[in-house]
């Protein structure tokens, strides 16, 4: 998908099609942009009634001598129009386009702009839709759906160029981040392996001038990891621990450290998961994917701020050698901990992280993990869940939920819930049973993360869907990323 802004008038541009929008009444809301002609036209057309009255409704016809041919797309009354409406007509025209032999799109953006919708952020959800929509998954099949290559003019001719030009710039980089997230998850497990993400860090780091370090088995165990390496002792894959370091020369600032659970294949271990559906535990390195996506948006829009990212990387399978329910393992802290179910193993390896963060004096730091299935029964795949030791940042983070429509939810994370996490035998238990179980996963990470400013996103019901539509969503790359981009703006 490649975009250009243009600020010629309408009728000067060349296109295969153009895309008009259509209120409530009937009227097209660019009609003062076009000619005497095209608007009597076009009049006629959406008299007839074709064109349905419900919001994202399209109809697309054969153009007058100024245009080959009109989409017409319903918007409904511009005042109720937001957001979200705005996201979905993209959609939709977006998938019409592309069953269409067409190459190029002219979309003048200005008719979607009003009192709830910017000029910055309706061009972002526009473009950030735009290739949304038209991504295709990088599956193996050795027949590949094709692709086209469909060039958008946005066409813009009032005051707000900047904002319209930073909104292109921040909904690409958003978006091809979140592809990232998607390739990396949709990805079989045979292939997607921690050293494969552990190449993919690299990869970023060396594209956009950031630091990274890899470290090997032998190194994670003079890291005293006790508590990651005791997940990874059922696989004969190698486990990684991996750094990428985003400073821009602001070595004073501290940092913003992210943290994502990169359990690459999670068979549930001793405690094994049913065989239903148990291929979609490819998608447990999400948290490794989201961050990575991050990585990648951050670094094409050189945000100026310092983040560091880390990523413990390993499976969870069963083996003779591997973790047992009633082990007890030492973390990275120094504290024990009573296995007593080795599916829950995503916590084992994010604990050590945390601790392994504290190393960075950090001003906060942002665990994003595929943690708890309770997590779904909570929120369903709607929303992913934020718990925090700090509200304030919770805040922030529902806030940039809010303005990227990447939705999330606030949970509880109070003291009365960590007696469950108790133990007879070592200072806690990986579980606390079934009683709000996504709310004492994060009572566990808690535990780890008591020298800084803490929140655990839960993303098990947002990373991918399942059914006809199975696949990564590249969530939450857009709320994770304007966290960033608003504490950017911050610190100028």
């Amino acid at each position: 998908m490649k975009f250009n802004i243009k600020s010629d008038s309408i009728h000067d541009i060349s296109a295969d099609i153009i895309i008009l929008a259509v209120d409530d009444k009937n009227q097209i809301i660019l009609k003062s942009k076009l000619s005497v002609a095209s608007n009597a036209f076009l009049s006629n057309i959406i008299n007839t009634n074709d064109l349905k009255s419900e919001v994202g409704a399209s109809l697309v016809v054969h153009g007058d001598k100024t245009f080959k041919r009109v989409m017409l797309v319903r918007t409904g009354s511009l005042k109720l129009f937001n957001a979200e409406a705005l996201i979905k007509i993209t959609n939709i025209f977006s998938n019409v386009i592309s069953k269409l032999n067409i190459k190029k799109v002219l979309l003048p953006i200005e008719q979607f702009f009003n009192e709830h919708i910017s000029a910055h952020a309706g061009t972002e959800f526009i473009v950030r839709e735009l290739i949304n929509a038209s991504y295709i998954i990088n599956s193996l099949k050795t027949t590949k759906a094709p692709t086209v290559s469909i060039q958008t003019l946005l066409q813009y001719e009032g005051s707000a160029i900047k904002e319209v030009k930073l909104g292109l710039t921040h909904g690409s980089a958003v978006a091809e981040g979140a592809n990232l997230t998607k390739d990396l998850g949709n990805l079989p497990p045979n292939i997607c392996t921690p050293t494969y993400l552990a190449t993919v860090a690299k990869d970023i780091a060396k594209q956009y001038g950031m630091k990274t370090k890899i470290f090997d088995k032998k190194q994670i165990e003079q890291l005293r990891m006790g508590s990651f390496l005791s997940v990874a002792k059922g696989s004969r894959e190698a486990p990684k621990f991996i750094t990428i370091e985003h400073s821009l020369g602001l070595k004073k600032q501290k940092p913003i450290v992210l943290v994502g659970k990169g359990i690459t294949f999670d068979a549930g271990g001793i405690s094994i998961k049913p065989s239903s559906d148990m291929d979609e535990m490819k998608y447990d390195m999400g948290g490794a994917a989201s961050v990575l996506g991050v990585m990648k948006t951050i670094g094409a829009l050189k945000l100026p701020i310092n983040v560091v990212a880390l990523i413990p990387s390993c499976e969870n399978l069963p083996d003779g050698l591997a973790l047992k329910p009633g082990d007890i393992v030492t973390s990275m802290s120094g504290q024990t901990i009573e296995v007593l179910n080795t599916d829950a193993e995503g916590r084992l390896i994010l604990c050590d992280a945390l601790t392994y963060a504290e190393r960075y004096n950090p001003e906060l730091v942002i665990d994003v993990a595929t943690l708890t299935g309770a997590c779904v029964i909570a929120l369903g795949h709607h929303a992913t869940a934020i718990f925090s030791n700090h509200d304030p940042l919770a805040d922030e983070l529902k806030a940039a939920s809010n303005i990227s429509l990447d939705k999330a939810w606030h949970m509880p994370l109070w003291e009365e819930y960590q007696p469950q996490l108790n133990s007879n035998f070592a200072d806690m238990a990986n579980i606390g049973g079934r009683p709000a179980g996504s709310i004492t996963a994060a009572c566990f990470l808690a535990r780890f993360a008591k020298k800084y400013h803490w929140a655990h996103l839960d993303i098990a019901g947002t990373a991918w869907k399942s059914g006809k539509d199975k696949g990564s969503t590249g969530r939450p790359v857009p709320m994770i990323s304007q966290f960033l981009i608003n504490r950017s703006e911050l610190k100028k």
